[in-house]
């Protein structure tokens, strides 16, 4: 398998760490990581804020705009605390802003075709929680490149980046490794990064503990074949990074158990966004969107396109 990648535009200098603004405590923290993440890596930082107005529409039932200017005002009012927050991490880093119309999701996934990552933040333990509501799922599902998700008020306490990159690996349907793009992104960000690389896969889809009272009817050969599909699949990757440390860890089953006990003592989580048996018109795969919702530490998304 080669590994030299196309002329990727996510990768280009010019390319900026981006991230959604809105004023939430989710959305400070997803500022703090992003800023610190373009200072490390050089980059530009965008921090953007959408506005979830129809100006045409409501130039005619506001014909004075006082809606919408107060709107307006109310936006560049977070971006340029955002800023502030931005700058207390990364005073060295330049800092961009945009206040954009048509709401965020759409103004999101805008932006991420040029942009080397595309951030957004989340609280709590489910869906309904997290801070940018069903924006948070269809930016993570429809955007372009490489999306992180900063979700957890535990991992802000304890970001002292001495943890491990962990990468959820699948196998495909004709029994190769799945997901080119979370295997790739995994390594350079853990290569970038100066720590190990933890690959984690399970060889069956069923839920942790299902195998339990079946073991006795698995080969034993089964468990041997998925280490060996793992150390293949790797293989190129770990010549193009020789300085990565590589730990690899096969389960039965239960791959989002288990990356979720990772994420507890990970640095950052990665996983693509359609794993093995997804299907091309689902926006998200359902490990992914665990992920998103559950995690312990940042999860970056991987698009294949």
């Amino acid at each position: 398998m080669s590994v030299t990648p196309a002329l990727d535009p996510h990768q280009n200098r010019s390319a900026a760490v981006v991230v959604g603004v809105d004023g939430s405590v989710g959305s400070e923290r997803a500022v703090r990581w992003a800023a610190a993440e373009a200072l490390r890596r050089g980059r530009r930082l965008m921090l953007v804020h959408a506005l979830e107005i129809d100006t045409a529409h409501d130039v005619l039932t506001d014909p004075g705009a006082v809606a919408i200017r107060a709107v307006r005002e109310r936006g560049v009012e977070r971006l340029v605390s955002a800023a502030a927050v931005a700058r207390r991490v990364a005073p060295e880093a330049e800092i961009d802003t945009a206040l954009l119309d048509g709401g965020a999701a759409r103004a999101l996934i805008g932006q991420s075709p040029a942009a080397h990552l595309l951030v957004l933040g989340a609280t709590g333990t489910g869906g309904a929680a997290c801070h940018l509501g069903a924006t948070l799922p269809a930016v993570t599902g429809h955007a372009k490149g490489e999306v992180v998700v900063v979700r957890d008020a535990e991992f802000s306490r304890r970001d002292d980046r001495t943890g491990p990159v962990v990468v959820g690996v699948d196998a495909d349907h004709r029994g190769g490794l799945a997901g080119y793009r979370a295997v790739a992104a995994a390594f350079a960000e853990a290569s970038e990064r100066g720590c190990p690389l933890v690959a984690v896969h399970a060889w069956s889809d069923l839920p942790f503990g299902e195998l339990d009272e079946a073991l006795d009817d698995i080969p034993p050969e089964t468990e041997a074949a998925a280490l060996r599909l793992l150390n293949e699949g790797l293989a190129a990757w770990r010549e193009k990074y020789p300085e990565v440390t590589v730990e690899q860890h096969v389960y039965r089953c239960g791959a989002r158990h288990h990356l979720l006990l990772w994420s507890k003592t990970a640095q950052l989580l990665v996983v693509g966004a359609r794993g093995r048996g997804g299907f091309p018109g689902l926006p998200l795969g359902s490990t992914a969107h665990a992920m998103i919702q559950r995690a312990h530490c940042p999860v970056l998304i991987a698009h294949d396109h």
